[in-house]
This record gives C-alpha cells, sequence and structure tokens, in this order.
C-alpha cells in the first residue's frame, strides 16, 4: 500500500489517507466575515476530492482580524449561523473531516482582495479599512498603514477570542482546529524579532516572543473537548536575516508537543517583504523533515508538492507525516483520484461518481463513501 494511502491519526482523529486539503483564502464574503454559497460550492467541491481531511480557508477571530474586508470569520453568532448552514450543506454528501484555520492578520489586514489593486492595504477611514494591530508599531510594507502596538488589555482580548471561536468550532462540530500561525499573521508578527519589538513579557528572548502562541494554544486547548484535535500552522523561516527560523521553530515544535498540540502544519515565509525564497518543487520539506526528527506529533509538510510520485517520495522517506496541498486542489480537484491510479491504490468517492474510473483502469480505484443523504 502507498504511503500516501495509509491512515494517519492527530490525536482522537484518523484520516483514511494522508492528504490534506490546505487553507485557502476564497475572499468571497459580503463584509460581514459570514460564508455563503460560495463556500457551500467551494468546500463541496473540495470535500469530493477523496482527501483525508479538508482545512476551511483562515478564518478570523475578530472583525479586525481579517485579511480583508472580504474574508470568512468565527466571531459572532451571525458568521456561526451561516458557517454551520454551509457545513451542513457540505457535509450532506459527503463524510471527510473538516477542520477550520482560526486566524488573526494583524498588520497584514485591512487590504484589498488579491485581484485588486494587488491586495494593498487599506487605511484606516476609506472603504473598507480599519486600524490594524501588531505586536509593535512596525508596518508590514513601507508605504503600508502604521499598526497600533496591542496593549495588555488587547493581548487579552486576541487570546479571548481564539478560545470564542475554537468554543463555536465545537458547536459547529468541526472535526479539527488549526491555529494560523505562519505567513506573516499577527501569532507570526509576535514570534519574529522583525516585528517584535516590544520589551515586555511579550517580547525580546525566544520565550517572550513565543508566549502570546502558547496563550492561545492553551486557551483554545482548554476551550474544546480532549478528543477534539488542535494543530498549529507555523512558517519554519522568514527567509531574512535576523528572523525566525527553523532552531527557533523547532524550540517552538517542542514546546507546543509538550502543551499536546496534535500536528504542526510547517510552511514559510510571509512575514518581511525582503524574503528571498528560493521556490522548487518541495521546498519547504526540508524544514517539515528537521522539524519532525525532534517532535513525537505527526508533522504536514506542504509546498510546490504537485505529483503523486512526489508526495510518496516525501512519505516514504520521512520528511513529514502527511501531505497538504492547495493551489494543486483548485488545478485539479480530483488530485487524490488520480494519485490513487498512479500509485496503484484506493480512494472514497461518493458513489455518484463510481462510475467514472476510466476504461483501463481497477473498477475497484474508487470505493463508495457517500453522506449522509446516500
Amino acid at each position: 500500500m502507498p504511503h500516501l494511502f495509509t491512515p494517519v491519526s492527530f490525536g482522537s482523529l484518523t484520516l483514511a489517507n494522508r492528504i490534506v486539503v490546505a487553507p485557502m483564502c476564497q475572499y468571497a464574503c459580503a463584509g460581514d466575515g459570514c460564508a455563503n454559497d460560495w463556500h457551500v460550492q467551494h468546500w463541496g467541491m473540495l470535500a469530493q476530492s477523496g482527501a483525508g481531511l479538508l482545512l476551511t480557508e483562515a478564518t478570523a477571530v475578530l472583525p479586525e482580524g481579517r485579511i480583508s474586508w472580504a474574508d470568512l470569520g468565527l466571531y459572532d453568532d451571525a458568521c456561526e449561523a451561516a458557517f454551520a448552514q454551509a457545513l451542513a450543506s457540505v457535509r450532506r454528501w459527503s463524510p471527510v473531516p473538516v477542520g477550520v484555520q482560526l486566524a488573526h492578520a494583524g498588520r497584514k489586514a485591512s487590504t484589498h482582495r488579491p485581484w485588486e489593486q494587488g491586495g494593498r492595504a487599506i487605511a484606516p477611514g476609506q472603504p473598507h479599512g480599519w486600524q490594524v494591530v501588531a505586536p509593535s508599531a512596525l508596518a508590514y510594507a513601507e508605504d503600508g498603514p502604521t499598526p497600533q502596538a496591542l496593549d495588555a488589555a488587547g493581548i487579552a482580548r486576541v487570546v479571548q477570542a481564539f478560545a470564542d471561536a475554537a468554543r463555536r468550532a465545537v458547536r459547529l462540530g468541526l472535526d479539527a482546529i488549526e491555529i494560523h500561525a505562519a505567513h506573516g499573521y499577527l501569532l507570526h508578527q509576535f514570534l519574529s524579532p522583525l516585528s517584535n519589538r516590544r520589551t515586555d513579557a511579550y517580547g525580546g528572548g525566544l520565550e517572550q516572543r513565543m508566549r502570546l502562541l502558547l496563550e492561545v494554544f492553551d486557551a483554545v486547548r482548554a476551550a474544546v473537548p480532549e478528543a477534539m484535535p488542535v494543530g498549529v500552522r507555523i512558517s519554519a523561516t522568514d527567509w531574512v536575516d535576523g528572523g525566525w527560523d527553523l532552531t527557533q521553530s523547532i524550540a517552538l515544535a517542542k514546546r507546543l508537543g509538550a502543551r499536546g498540540c496534535a500536528y504542526i502544519h510547517v510552511s514559510s515565509g510571509g512575514l518581511h517583504p525582503a524574503q528571498q525564497i528560493p521556490l522548487a518543487p518541495g521546498y519547504q520539506l526540508p524544514f517539515a523533515e528537521a522539524i519532525r526528527r525532534e517532535v513525537a506529533m505527526p508533522v504536514i509538510g506542504v509546498g510546490l508538492i504537485t505529483t503523486p510520485e512526489q508526495a510518496e517520495a516525501a512519505l516514504a522517506e520521512g520528511r513529514a507525516d502527511a501531505i497538504a496541498l492547495a493551489r494543486a486542489l483548485l488545478w485539479n480537484p480530483r488530485w487524490p483520484w488520480h494519485a490513487a491510479a498512479a500509485l496503484g491504490a484506493q480512494v472514497a468517492a461518493s458513489p455518484r461518481y463510481l462510475r467514472a474510473v476510466p476504461h483501463g483502469l481497477p473498477h475497484t480505484l474508487l470505493r463508495p463513501a457517500g453522506g449522509s443523504a446516500d
């Protein structure tokens, strides 16, 4: 059996295979943080892919924590109700486990959508703009708005918001929570010395810079049932000299593992415009592999992994325990089906799709999965 199609467990949640749908922002809300018909069809498409786990897009824990005005949120009753309605539609037709990525964009919030003015920041007082916050009053870009440095009350509000959103996730019946501490968003901003110049308990040395993420993790972990896995996504390096790096990421991963983290999802970059990223197939896998050697929890590898053979090799070589795909699944929403065909495995699909197997391939390539409506 190919490694890619063997089960893997994130805490008490066992996935049928090791393919994870990575969170992908959709910028599809109407300005209220509420899921809508776009999310129903988008999540529904990914839920029929054959992947072992679907992680929904970065979902803000506070209105000001949205990347853009059109981002998804889980910060009030209206957001929760809309999410519940969209999720129910998806689950009616697919049994795939669904997790939510909880996030706060910090100084990278209040932007246009990526296809509008290049996703540039929107200043406070402008349409769709608001005051952004950060660990320190350092703008992300030279021409960007200066964030307000969070005070003690602001930090406490962030921690509480993550816990409150986690409780909403439990009420929604979601299967897992991922805390977003990557890609230059608020929790990553606190981790990196490039964006965190604080002199209080949340800045300075590594222990102080890790404090907020660890407090958020503890608050989320305490807010949900013991059986619900809570994982964390990190950027293993800023790709900038003097920034967050692999050595610090390993130290953080060990601290998270000791606290009961169910998995660590290893990405990189996003914190500073000066980053120099040597893009190549699987360019982030060395970080996942290095962290995996130091922790007991499963490690998800991600980043320009596009072929079944590449994903299988990463698992077989012990570089990761699961593989996350994002753009590859937008390009080819049946990637797991095609991977099963290429590697000689089997994948679950709705019984309505069983006849899709092309002539010349084993008719058992797809096995019936179904949802509550089947």
